[in-house]
């Protein structure tokens, strides 16, 4: 069972320590998006690595479009992991909708995990006025979702540069670019359907472990608005604010974001 889940998810351990960190990439990305920050946790913590169905080099013949029509999938998916591996006292590392798969797996694992670090994550992208601001409206939802039919080189060219800004770096916008441009475009279209129009504010409630929400000082995809509401709903949370602008901080400023983490870890 371990060997075929390391192959179908490509699993990855490093480190040397008995604590372990469970790192969760976001849409359109893969565990090799962690390669910037990893080092400054590998001597205290078992870090473990892995892509979720549809992504990276997971075994993309594995995808089922009904199991993965909600978020639901992916954390069934990593609830067979930790308990295949017996991996307990988990900390997990999301970031985007990974963050949001860390929380939702944190409900189900039966205490297994004890603590989600939601990285530019949001429970709710789409607009609902006057109670909630996710940041788009569902025209603009649809529209990215179009573009991305019609021309996906294009849609990724375009997003990538929305995702992270060339000011923070153009290196690191063409690696976004690269890795969005690499993904499978009809799992990352279905991946990014499900994303946008997800809505687990619900969720929110009656989370069983510590949450620290890690924003960006201005992130295109998730607002500071989405920030604050997650720090409100979420009982004991911690919002912390990187000075990162963008929406991959452990790429553009790896050392501000482990050094974020490790304060809280």
């Amino acid at each position: 069972m371990r060997e075929e889940l390391k192959n179908r998810f490509a699993i990855q351990e490093e480190g040397e320590g008995e604590d372990i960190l469970l790192f969760l990439h976001g849409f359109a990305s893969n565990q090799k998006t962690w390669q910037w920050i990893k080092d400054s946790f590998k001597k205290d913590y078992k870090l473990v690595f892995l892509d979720l169905a549809g992504c990276g080099d997971s075994d993309y013949t594995g995808y089922d479009v009904k199991k993965y029509a909600t978020l639901h999938g992916y954390v069934e998916d990593l609830l067979g992991i930790l308990k295949a591996f017996d991996y307990k006292n988990v900390t997990i590392v999301g970031h985007s909708v990974g963050g949001l798969i860390g929380l939702l797996l944190s409900k189900a694992a039966e205490g297994r995990v004890k603590k989600v670090f939601m990285i530019g994550a949001s429970p709710r992208y789409k607009n609902d006025i006057p109670d909630y601001f996710g940041g788009f409206t569902e025209e603009e939802i649809y529209q990215v979702l179009d573009l991305m039919e019609e021309n996906f080189l294009g849609w990724a060219s375009y997003i990538s540069r929305a995702a992270l800004p060339e000011s923070e770096g153009p290196e690191h916008t063409a690696y976004v670019e690269e890795n969005f441009k690499a993904s499978h475009p009809k799992y990352t279209y279905h991946f990014l359907k499900v994303t946008l129009l997800l809505d687990h504010r619900e969720e929110l409630l009656d989370v069983p472990c510590e949450i620290i929400i890690l924003q960006c000082a201005k992130d295109s995809f998730v607002p500071m608005e989405v920030a604050e509401y997650m720090h409100r709903q979420i009982a004991g949370s911690t919002l912390h604010l990187l000075s990162a602008r963008g929406h991959y901080p452990h790429i553009s400023h790896p050392e501000e974001t482990a050094e974020a983490i490790l304060k809280y870890l």
